[in-house]
């Protein structure tokens, strides 16, 4: 009988005389060959034929930074997540270097005296994610570090991009970009990720860190970035949610498209990137399955802030079990492609799996 994924095609359920008398007597038996059940029937052997494994090499720890010292300030739409300075970002890292979660994201909360139009502070080889950078490298040398390339954290109007008449322009914007990812990875940045979404902004960008020598510094492009309604507890973890105009919709991607995403993910890898990322997250498994299986590269996934609001929310009003909410949702990431997670669970998730090694 033919055989596809481990099922007959034709059913191979029947009764034979003995069945028909074990019935009769109360017992019941089916003349199966087939039983999956029989791979699920203890722990040992679920995990012996486990197609999908998360550990704490797949984490990505977002970070958000303030300025100041010994502060850490809870950021209320995300339970269990802090805004903290950079004295704490050093012990966070130490943390995570212990957990083997192999890297971190810096993004900052940057103060609204110092945000402008053309978010110049952006430029400031002493603001706060270079200060961030230098400190951790000095304590914490071996722990990878990855910095975002965009400017919301330091506009005054909260997009990404230079504004001008309420467009948004594109090469412009790529110039600024640019100077800001070699101000990162001057400062000792490990992956450069340019989330802005600007045309053209990961071949400008490789190219400038090339002609300064800077070829070991890694490109990890938002490559498939959507204009999501999950994004809300970053910006205010940010500040950009209180200062945003309009939406991002001409720059970030339609919700409905995933050609256009592949057609991006493409350019992109043409222009130098070495790494590619799809966000959200669970909302865009499909994508991030046919990233990976169109163009075999390392791909990542963001599970971003509204993914982990909404899980912490329901395991606090005891609506779901948190923690294996929490494990199911990264292990979707690991199932659909995902060779690593951007995640704000990553040092629970980290603990759990030392405690279970």
């Amino acid at each position: 009988m033919a055989i596809k994924f481990g099922r007959p095609i034709e059913s191979k359920v029947r009764f034979a005389p003995v069945e028909a008398e074990q019935a009769r007597r109360g017992g019941f038996s089916l003349d199966l060959t087939v039983r999956p059940r029989r791979n699920r029937r203890t722990e040992w052997l679920r995990r012996m034929v486990r197609e999908n494994v998360l550990t704490a090499d797949d984490l990505i720890w977002p970070l958000f930074l303030i300025d100041g010292e010994r502060k850490r300030i809870p950021i209320a739409s995300m339970p269990g997540v802090e805004r903290i300075s950079v004295d704490e970002a050093v012990r966070e890292a130490e943390r995570a270097a212990k957990l083997k979660i192999p890297c971190i994201a810096l993004f900052p909360y940057t103060d609204p005296a110092l945000r402008c139009e053309v978010g110049a502070e952006a430029l400031n080889p002493d603001n706060l994610v270079c200060r961030a950078i230098r400190a951790i490298k000095k304590e914490v040398p071996d722990i990878g570090i990855l910095c975002d390339v965009a400017l919301d954290p330091y506009t005054s109007h909260g997009h990404d991009g230079l504004l001008r008449d309420g467009e948004i322009l594109n090469d412009e914007t790529v110039e600024v970009l640019v100077k800001q990812a070699l101000v990162e990875a001057q400062a000792g940045c490990d992956i450069i990720a340019p989330s802005d979404m600007m045309d053209g902004r990961v071949g400008a960008i490789r190219r400038a860190l090339d002609a300064q020598g800077r070829t070991d510094v890694l490109i990890m492009a938002y490559a498939a970035k959507y204009a999501s309604a999950f994004y809300g507890p970053f910006r205010d973890a940010v500040g950009s949610a209180a200062t945003l105009s309009g939406d991002k919709r001409t720059y970030q991607m339609d919700p409905a498209n995933t050609d256009e995403a592949l057609r991006e993910v493409e350019m992109d890898l043409a222009e130098g990137a070495d790494l590619v990322m799809v966000k959200p997250g669970m909302p865009y498994l499909d994508v991030l399955r046919l990233v990976k299986d169109t163009f075999a590269v390392p791909t990542f996934a963001y599970q971003v802030s509204g993914e982990y609001a909404m899980i912490m929310a329901a395991a606090g009003n005891g609506w779901l079990d948190g923690e294996k909410a929490m494990l199911e949702s990264l292990t979707a990431f690991k199932r659909a492609g995902a060779d690593g997670i951007l995640t704000y669970f990553a040092p629970r998730v980290a603990e759990k799996l030392l405690r279970h090694a």
